[in-house]
């Protein structure tokens, strides 16, 4: 009786993927890779840009800058790394059509002082600072996060936050004021 050997395809882990885009260039690593994910990578862009069409070209474009993006970083949490670049690639392109305003104002909208906070001269917010920003974010407590969110992302009143999230109005106004005194001091604490 003869035997075959069968060949198994070998699945990779993504930090296995990583190192062997990393170490062969191979874009084909990084495509398998970022195919595991690119249904997670359009939901985020549907989020936020709330339009197919911009949501799968902002897709597209993540997928061109994860090629080089791979190459410079130490990526310990794939998934994690990939939502947040998205996330920030989306905001990034909001602010950039004009559909999200990160401007100084001294209106309630000072939250988004990480304009001045960390780039007191430039006119563009890097990505870095957007990353810094959500990672800020992510620490806040999970209320002030809630209404952050809402109020500032999504653009929501205090009342649209206060319906919700099912806090009363006065709660809201404190989430919100509170969570910009902490965004505040967490970006001015990574500067």
């Amino acid at each position: 009786m003869l035997f075959r050997k069968q060949h198994k395809k070998v699945e990779y882990s993504d930090l296995e993927l990583i190192d062997r885009y990393k170490n062969s260039g191979d874009p084909s690593y990084a495509g398998e890779l970022f195919q595991r994910y690119s249904h997670l990578v359009l939901g985020v862009c549907m989020k936020y840009l709330k339009n197919e069409e911009e949501s799968r070209d902002a897709v597209m474009n993540i997928f061109e800058k994860l090629l080089s993006d791979l190459k410079k970083h130490k990526i310990d949490h794939f998934k994690s790394w990939l939502h947040t670049v998205s996330r920030n690639h989306c905001l990034m392109y909001l602010r950039a059509n004009k559909k999200f305003d990160l401007k100084y104002e001294e209106t309630e909208t000072e939250f988004m002082e990480m304009t001045y906070t960390l780039h007191h001269t430039e006119e563009k917010v890097s990505e870095e600072s957007y990353v810094k920003l959500d990672e800020c974010i992510d620490k806040l407590i999970e209320e002030q996060k809630k209404c952050v969110h809402l109020f500032y992302i999504e653009e929501k009143c205090y009342k649209e936050v206060a319906e919700l999230t099912g806090y009363e109005m006065n709660k809201v106004k404190s989430y919100i004021q509170n969570g910009k005194r902490n965004l505040k001091l967490c970006m001015e604490s990574q500067s």
